[in-house]
């Protein structure tokens, strides 16, 4: 009887550290943006804070955006990034990027600023990141939010 259970648990302590042996999982994820913030700038211009979030369970080095942005119903152009940021497993970080809307979506944030309104947007478009090991991926995002005014902080919509 002893003989036997010296093999059990023998094969049971193999079983257990080649269990452990492999490490957690590495799974890569879509990642996201949104804006964080948006400041409308003295000229017209907009700073655009773009928040980039990585759901992976590894860093990810985010290279590049190229995000379609629709503020209300009017298209304000394409966001044109190069972060190059790494974002940590399940983390985030912003970019802050300047920004020339259309003239559309000039006056649809001038619109929601002076009513104190809340105002929807869409971003769109490829991002690319590379995960730490591996090569660069292009992901499709999509995303639709609302941005308010900020009390006491004219020109900021968050």
């Amino acid at each position: 009887m002893k003989r036997h259970s010296g093999w059990i648990s023998l094969v049971f302590l193999t079983a257990v550290l080649s269990a452990c042996a492999t490490g957690p999982v590495k799974r890569v994820s879509p990642p996201a943006a949104s804006i964080q913030q948006l400041t409308v700038n003295a000229d017209g211009s907009w700073t655009v804070d773009l928040r980039l979030q990585n759901y992976s369970s590894m860093p990810m080095r985010f290279t590049r955006a190229s995000l379609a942005i629709t503020v209300g119903d009017q298209a304000a152009g394409t966001l044109e990034a190069a972060p190059r940021i790494s974002v940590g497993p399940e983390s985030a970080d912003v970019v802050s990027l300047p920004f020339s809307p259309s003239v559309g979506a000039r006056i649809v944030v001038a619109d929601a600023l002076a009513g104190r309104k809340s105002l929807g947007y869409a971003l769109k478009g490829p991002v690319d990141a590379t995960p730490e090991t591996g090569k660069s991926r292009t992901f499709k995002t999509e995303s639709r939010n609302t941005l308010t005014p900020v009390p006491g902080l004219d020109g900021v919509l968050r």
